[in-house]
C-alpha cells in the first residue's frame, strides 16, 4: 500500500515545483514561438477572414487558460469598439471571439499593469 502512496505524491511534487517555476518564470517570446505551429502570418490571415473591414492594431503571442494563442485587437472603420480575436497557435482554428468597447478596454489596461508590478 505504501510503496503505491509514494510514487503518487512524488508526481504531485513535481507537478507543483513545475507550476511555481512557470510562475517565477514565465516563458520568453522566443520560447513561445518555438512551441507555435502557426505562424503570426498565418493567424493573422485568419483573424481577418473572420473580420474582412478591420485592421490589426495589436497582436500578441501568449499562453492563456493553458493554451498557446494569437491575440489579435481588430479595429474596423465606424466603430470605436476593438474585436479580439484569439488563434490557437498550434492547430490554427479560432479559440475566441470578443467585441470590446473602449470602457471595458481601459479596465483590462489597468489590470494588466497592476498584474505586472506583481
Amino acid at each position: 500500500m505504501m510503496r503505491s502512496i509514494v510514487p503518487s505524491i512524488a508526481s504531485a511534487f513535481v507537478l507543483a515545483f513545475a507550476a511555481s517555476a512557470a510562475i517565477a518564470h514565465p516563458p520568453t517570446q522566443a520560447e513561445l514561438q518555438a512551441q507555435a505551429k502557426i505562424t503570426e502570418a498565418d493567424a493573422q490571415a485568419t483573424a481577418l477572414a473572420k473580420v474582412p473591414t478591420g485592421t490589426i492594431s495589436s497582436s500578441e503571442l501568449e499562453r492563456e487558460h493553458h493554451r498557446l494563442i494569437w491575440s489579435f485587437d481588430i479595429t474596423q472603420p465606424g466603430t470605436r469598439n476593438t474585436t479580439e480575436i484569439q488563434v490557437d497557435a498550434k492547430t490554427g482554428k479560432i479559440v475566441s471571439t470578443q467585441i470590446e468597447t473602449p470602457g471595458k478596454e481601459a479596465k483590462e489596461a489597468v489590470a494588466e499593469s497592476k498584474e505586472k508590478t506583481k
